[in-house]
């Protein structure tokens, strides 16, 4: 077939051709999705509920718009077998450093929240109940951070501050609260 080309375009016809099928098949999703969306109004005109149109609509743009990367990776010479590695082995990766570092993301997601629900302040006094009304850790908050909150416990007779305690900020979610409003 490449007899029939001139000389100087049959070196080309090696870049030529992939790119050609590449713009036809980016094309073919765009419009395998113009018709998705098509469908999917017509579904809306027959009384289907909203957010069902929306994750459908997301659903096949996804699948279809996939699907086309997959083909034209495919198209360039990508192997699907080398992506299903790849995925698997990051995928596999991911997981293993996302629960290393689970609790970690916890404390922070935490105190997060302790920054914006303000279950207590700077310098209240709260305990930490163990099983409803027992007696658990208890002092004045003297610092908030991303993993820990500090408190010092009471200080002696004799005037010298008592030991301070950290606690992890997952620990003020799983357990109740009691909390003494600091004075002056």
């Amino acid at each position: 077939m490449s007899e029939f080309w001139p000389s100087w375009a049959r070196q080309w016809l090696d870049v030529i051709v992939p790119a050609v099928q590449v713009l036809l098949i980016i094309l073919a999703a765009w419009l395998t999705q113009r018709l998705a969306r098509r469908v999917m109004r017509r579904l809306g005109e027959h009384n289907l509920p909203p957010e069902i149109l929306t994750i459908g609509r997301r659903i096949s743009a996804f699948l279809i718009y996939g699907a086309a990367l997959l083909f034209v990776l495919e198209r360039v010479g990508v192997s699907a077998s080398v992506l299903w590695g790849a995925f698997t082995g990051f995928a596999a990766v991911a997981a293993v450093a996302f629960f290393a570092v689970w609790s970690v993301l916890s404390n922070i997601f935490c105190s997060v929240l302790i920054f914006t629900t303000r279950p207590f302040r700077l310098y209240d006094r709260i305990e930490v109940l163990e099983n409803g009304e027992k007696a658990g850790l208890q002092g004045r908050v003297i610092d908030i951070n991303l993993i820990y909150t500090t408190l010092q416990e009471e200080g002696t007779d004799d005037g010298q501050p008592g030991p301070t305690l950290q606690i992890p900020n997952s620990l003020f979610f799983q357990r109740a609260v009691r909390r003494f409003r600091a004075t002056g």
